[in-house]
């Protein structure tokens, strides 16, 4: 199967189903009070991570998913139906993320983790739910919430418990074959590795983890160049980064110091946290001579690193290599990048402002013409309906009470003026 790690595609939740406007009609009952019916709450969009997925290609393929919207409120109070989930497996290792924002919505870490990410609209309340002492039969009623929908971007990140990273050719297929059951392609030209390989390995303590052996990094890459992004996004999941060197330096062509530091800095480049991930040096191709003099011109650099030298053509420190990482793994916890404490205080605060604001935008079209919008304005919009004369009047009152009257006054609103509220038009006869 193709492996897909990066999938955009968009989600709709239901909308809540209108409440009812009704009014019993019995036998020798002539004046029956209301019983119109609330609506019915719209469906869900629901992610469940499943360990049974290996890729997104699903998401990838279909671009939109839609939950079904709440029924209307109903005669007799009966409420209507509520709308149906839709629910959208993911491989385990999926992050969500707003395309339109990159806000973080969802990190899917493990088997049957549920996240709803659109809730559906509440429903309506019918007129039943309007009636009091002096209005014992209203026309009132509400319209559901409206859908939720939101451009989702899907990634596919590996889930490892250590990452071998390194130039392209370092040995890191090789060494993946050597340390555990899997068999990667691998070949004397760059970028044999072209997605991430998994395997399985135990030390002799019989602890077990799982490798990826990760695409080659070339400069440039957390500008996107070569695999870039589609590498590095992988690695942000490895609790522990191993630097995998070529300390021959291609048979002393290359400065082994200087390949390692390219490494670095395309990590620290992508995300700034990476640099803050436990790290182990793997010297490896260390039965070469030219890599034996290296070690020790690496070491020299970098005296306080933990460097284990190897040979993964040879199997040579294998077991060494694996004892030092089941060891530092029992020491590293398990912490999303996002939650490492930054050493440097961040010197930002935070101002709020104090009292109600609401969100009400009034503009004179001239002409005697007005247009009213705004967030809080919308909301009166869709929930009240102006399909019934009690409708009107609450309508009215709700704008009165979120201040447009007062701000049409203030801007010279004229009667006979018209005023433009979304799709509908009222005089203004203040």
């Amino acid at each position: 199967m193709k492996f897909v790690d990066l999938a955009y595609f968009n989600i709709k939740s239901g909308k809540g189903g209108d409440g009812a406007v009704s009014f019993r009609h019995e036998l020798y009952v002539p004046d029956g009070g209301p019983n119109g019916g609330d609506g019915g709450k719209g469906g869900d969009v629901i992610f469940v991570a499943d360990e049974g997925k290996s890729s997104l290609l699903d998401l990838k393929l279909q671009k939109f998913y839609a939950a079904q919207d709440g029924f209307k409120g109903d005669i007799k109070n009966m409420h209507g139906k509520n709308g149906k989930d839709v629910i959208i497996k993911v491989p385990v290792g999926t992050v969500l993320y707003d395309a339109q924002s990159n806000k973080l919505l969802a990190d899917f870490i493990e088997n049957d983790q549920t996240q709803v990410l659109a809730i559906g609209g509440r429903g309506g309340r019918g007129n039943a739910r309007f009636a009091n002492s002096r209005n014992k039969a209203p026309t009132i009623f509400e319209a559901g919430d409206p859908a939720i929908e939101i451009n989702i971007k899907a990634e596919l990140k590996v889930l490892a418990d250590v990452g071998f990273v390194g130039l392209p050719n370092a040995g890191k297929s090789t060494l993946l074959r050597a340390i555990s059951n899997s068999k990667p392609e691998v070949a004397d030209y760059p970028f044999t590795t072209i997605n991430p390989q998994l395997g399985v390995s135990r030390d002799k303590s019989g602890r077990t983890f799982t490798v990826a052996d990760l695409p080659g990094l070339i400069a440039g890459a957390s500008l996107g160049k070569g695999l870039g992004h589609e590498f590095l996004r992988h690695i942000e999941r490895c609790r522990i980064i191993c630097h995998v060197i070529d300390m021959s330096g291609n048979y002393g062509t290359e400065d082994v110091v200087q390949n390692y530091e390219l490494i670095k800095h395309e990590l620290k480049e992508y995300n700034l946290n990476l640099d803050k991930r436990f790290e182990i040096i793997v010297a490896n191709k260390i039965d070469l001579d030219e890599a034996q003099i290296n070690v020790l011109y690496f070491k020299e650099k970098y005296p306080n690193k933990l460097i284990v030298e190897i040979s993964g053509l040879k199997k040579q420190n294998i077991e060494k290599l694996l004892l030092t990482i089941g060891d530092a793994l029992e020491q590293v916890k398990d912490e999303p990048l996002w939650l490492i404490n930054d050493d440097v205080a961040i010197g930002y605060k935070v101002y709020k402002f104090e009292g109600d604001t609401k969100d009400v935008q009034v503009k004179n079209l001239g002409n005697g013409r007005w247009s009213v919008s705004g967030a809080d304005v919308l909301k009166v919009y869709q929930k009240t309906p102006i399909s019934t004369d009690d409708n009107l009047l609450l309508f009215n009152e709700k704008l009165k009470k979120l201040g447009v009257y007062d701000t049409l006054r203030e801007k010279g609103a004229q009667k006979g003026d018209y005023v433009r509220i979304f799709d509908i038009e009222l005089e203004w006869m203040d």
